[in-house]
């Protein structure tokens, strides 16, 4: 018999990691790391965190010089299984940087075994699961509506035999009066010693209340996904636009409040006063599936970047998006951290700069400054993504108003003419006047103070205005057709308009829009 003996070159035998990230920002909340660092990756497990180790060290190394080194990002309100809406977390998840998903009630205690082999055994993805309370699962009303196959104990005996990958329940979309379902869910929680995360209708016709829910139903350590949407919980007072006093003293108590983004769930006109008060998400989650995976695009880099845009820093955010939801499905520290010998979950991100829109989830738009995105990302110590993408940095001017016109554009921001210019980017405008077939100019210069009906008719804008447009002027503009005043802007704000060309159309102007 023949003995092959294979050499190895020397210095592929003195290489003690598979993977280098060298040269990126750090950023680990749960270790307290912020700075510039290298991490190190053997077999599945970070191996190091320091500075300057050496690239020779290394099988392969990545440089992420200008971009964010943070652990994998924990997705708790995702839809893979049973629900009609459900996508692949290969696909969508590990390409935007986030490692782990939780599946948000999908199976329930009779469907979990085809969960367990046809979504959990196939995918690079750590899949985990709140299971439903309802047997069937997330598989409409006829299942969800069912309180008799609602069974606790059936629901625990499935969680204590599958730990694993079970973390929590869920319990979604009950459509009867009362609180069976979410009781149930609770007593199942209980017999399991696992979390409820509750997604539960607060209408009139419910016999149920945010209040109620919050402070006499729920435990401490339980999660209300939603967080932004009054349907769900109100939060934030339609009445007065001030948080809750319940949802404060609820959190005091112990729940947990998950902001669980979704196609239906997340109103600016409920987290913009919301978080301007501190009300921010315990964690951030994106309900992710096939409707909200395309308009709104609330995968875990968008939902951080809304974050942001409403004030939380970055740091706190991906404090929100690893290490906070970590504990909340108590899987700390194997996940949620880059702490040295715990698995190789990593995001490489970037933070680019410019005007980039985005959308809540009845499609209203709001203009941020700043976008989080994906370059790599690292599961169990393989790359299983990676792009081109690095941050780019652009003029980040955003208009109040952008009038559209052959001629010129005009574009307004903050009482004052910003631009004018041919094929100004309509992107960067909060609103976008289409005035191809009309005149722009300057308003009239006259007193409007004792007769402002028949002045803003007339095209009188005040004696604060210019005879012409220029860039840096009081943005004093009227639009005419036929000479006939159309629309009146008075130092940036429209003040008349007869053809309706300032006004969204009543199937964009979303749900409450007269939220206070």
């Amino acid at each position: 018999m023949r003995t092959f003996i294979f050499l190895l070159p020397l210095a592929a035998l003195a290489q003690p990691y598979d993977l280098v990230i060298k040269n990126g920002h750090v950023l680990d909340p749960a270790n307290g790391v912020n700075g510039v660092r290298d991490v190190a990756v053997k077999s599945n497990v970070i191996a190091r965190v320091a500075t300057n180790i050496p690239a020779a060290d290394a099988r392969r190394v990545v440089d992420a010089k200008g971009l964010y080194v943070t652990p994998g990002l924990i997705d708790l309100h995702f839809h893979s299984f049973g629900y009609s809406g459900s996508i692949d977390p290969d696909e969508t998840a590990l390409p935007t940087g986030t490692t782990t998903i939780v599946d948000a009630g999908g199976p329930g205690y009779r469907t979990f075994a085809d969960f367990k082999q046809k979504v959990v055994a196939k995918a690079k993805t750590r899949v985990l699961a709140s299971i439903n309370i309802a047997g069937n699962g997330m598989t409409g009303s006829a299942s969800e509506d069912n309180v008799a196959d609602m069974i606790p104990h059936k629901t625990a005996d499935v969680i204590k035999a599958n730990r694993d990958i079970i973390v929590g329940i869920k319990v979604a979309h009950f459509g009867k009066p009362g609180w069976d379902a979410l009781k149930r869910a609770i007593e199942a929680g209980r017999l399991a010693d696992v979390p409820v995360m509750v997604d539960d209708k607060i209408f009139t016709n419910t016999e149920r209340s945010s209040r109620e829910k919050l402070l006499d139903v729920m435990r401490p350590g339980d999660m209300h996904t939603h967080m932004f949407n009054d349907r769900q919980v109100e939060v934030v007072s339609r009445f007065n636009g001030k948080v809750q006093e319940y949802a404060t003293e609820a959190r005091r108590r112990g729940v947990l409040f998950d902001l669980g983004h979704g196609g239906g769930s997340f109103l600016w006109t409920v987290a913009i006063p919301a978080m301007k008060q501190g009300f921010y998400p315990d964690t951030i989650s994106t309900d992710l599936h096939t409707s909200s995976i395309m308009i709104q695009q609330s995968d875990m880099p968008n939902c951080i970047s809304k974050m942001m845009l409403l004030g939380m820093g970055f740091e706190d955010a991906i404090a929100r998006s690893t290490v906070s939801p970590a504990k909340a499905i108590r899987r700390f520290p194997e996940i949620g951290t880059l702490g040295e010998g715990k698995s190789a979950d990593i995001a490489v991100l970037g933070i680019s700069e410019g005007v980039f829109a985005y959308k809540d989830s009845w499609g209203a738009k709001m203009l941020g400054t700043k976008r989080v995105e994906t370059a790599i990302t690292v599961r169990s110590g393989a790359v299983v993504y990676e792009s081109k993408y690095r941050p780019t940095i652009s003029k980040a001017e955003i208009y109040d108003v952008l009038i559209k016109h052959p001629d010129n554009d005009v574009a307004v921001a903050n009482g004052k003419v910003a631009r004018i210019g041919k094929n100004l980017p309509a992107s960067h405008a909060r609103m976008v006047i289409e005035a191809a077939e009309y005149s722009v100019r300057a308003g009239i210069r006259e007193s409007t103070k004792s007769r402002p009906y028949q002045a803003y008719r007339r095209c009188v804008t005040s004696t604060n205005g210019a005879d012409t447009l220029r860039e840096g002027g009081v943005a004093d503009i009227v639009i005419q057709r036929n000479g006939r005043c159309v629309l009146t802007m008075a130092a940036g704000r429209v003040v008349w308009d007869t053809d309706g060309l300032s006004a969204n159309d009543v199937t964009r102007a979303g749900a409450y829009s007269n939220f206070k």
